[in-house]
C-alpha cells in the first residue's frame, strides 16, 4: 500500500497525474485497502480460508472516452452540450468532435469512420453484409485507462495473453503524451486501453 501511494505521489510530481487525478487515485486504493478489513470484521470466523486474489494484469483507473457513430454528429454535440453541460473541444466542423466530462469525454463522429483513420463517407451504407438493416449509430468502442502506463510493457502482456500479435501498433491520437492499444475482448467488443506515457515512454522517444 505504501510503495503505491509513493508512486502515485511521484507521478503527480512529474507531472503525470493532475491534482484531481491523484485525489481520486488515492480514495480508489484507499477503499481497496480498506475491503478486506470491513469482511473480517462482518465475519471475524470464516468457515474456510479464502484463497488470495490474483493479480491483475493492469489498474483500471477511469473511464477514458465513449465513441459514438452518429447520423449527425452537430446533434448530437449540441444535445449532450445543452443538456449534460459536457465541453465541446477538438470539433472539426466537419465530421467529429469531443464532448467533455470531468477526467473522460465522449467522441462523436459521423457514422462509419474506419478505425484505422480516414473520413468518413457522406452516408451510412443501407444494409449490412448480411442483409439486416444496418444501424443508423452504435457506440463502436468503449476505452478504459490505467495506471502506471508504459507502452511496450503493455504491447508484451497483450501479445503474452494471445489478445495481439508483437506488431501491435500504439494508437497516439489522444494529444500528447497518449498512448492506447486496441484489442477485442472475449464478445468481440472493441477494447480500447489506454494511458499517459511518460517522458522516456517509447512512444516519446520516437518523436
Amino acid at each position: 500500500m505504501e510503495q503505491l501511494i509513493a508512486k502515485l505521489l511521484g507521478d503527480f510530481e512529474k507531472g503525470f497525474l493532475d491534482r484531481r487525478q491523484l485525489i481520486r487515485s488515492l480514495a480508489l486504493f484507499a477503499s481497496g485497502a480498506a475491503a478486506p478489513a470491513l469482511a473480517l470484521a462482518q465475519n471475524p470466523t470464516p468457515s474456510a480460508p479464502v484463497a488470495p486474489a490474483k493479480a491483475p494484469a493492469f489498474k483500471t483507473m477511469e473511464l477514458d472516452h465513449i465513441s459514438y457513430q452518429v447520423k449527425d454528429y452537430r446533434v448530437t454535440r449540441d444535445f449532450y452540450a445543452d443538456l449534460m453541460g459536457m465541453e465541446v473541444a477538438n470539433d472539426n466542423g466537419k465530421t467529429q468532435c469531443e464532448l467533455r466530462f470531468g477526467n473522460s469525454m465522449l467522441l462523436a463522429r459521423n457514422h462509419f469512420r474506419p478505425r484505422g483513420g480516414g473520413e468518413a463517407p457522406a452516408a451510412a451504407p443501407a444494409t449490412l453484409p448480411n442483409g439486416r438493416p444496418a444501424p443508423t449509430s452504435l457506440v463502436d468502442h468503449i476505452s478504459y485507462r490505467i495506471y502506471s502506463w508504459d507502452t511496450d510493457q503493455i504491447r508484451e502482456e497483450l501479445v503474452r495473453r494471445g489478445l495481439a500479435k508483437s506488431d501491435l501498433r500504439s494508437d497516439v491520437g489522444g494529444g500528447p503524451n497518449y498512448s492506447s492499444f486496441h484489442v477485442s475482448d472475449p464478445d468481440g467488443f472493441n477494447l480500447q486501453i489506454s494511458g499517459w506515457a511518460g517522458p522516456n515512454d517509447s512512444v516519446n522517444k520516437k518523436k
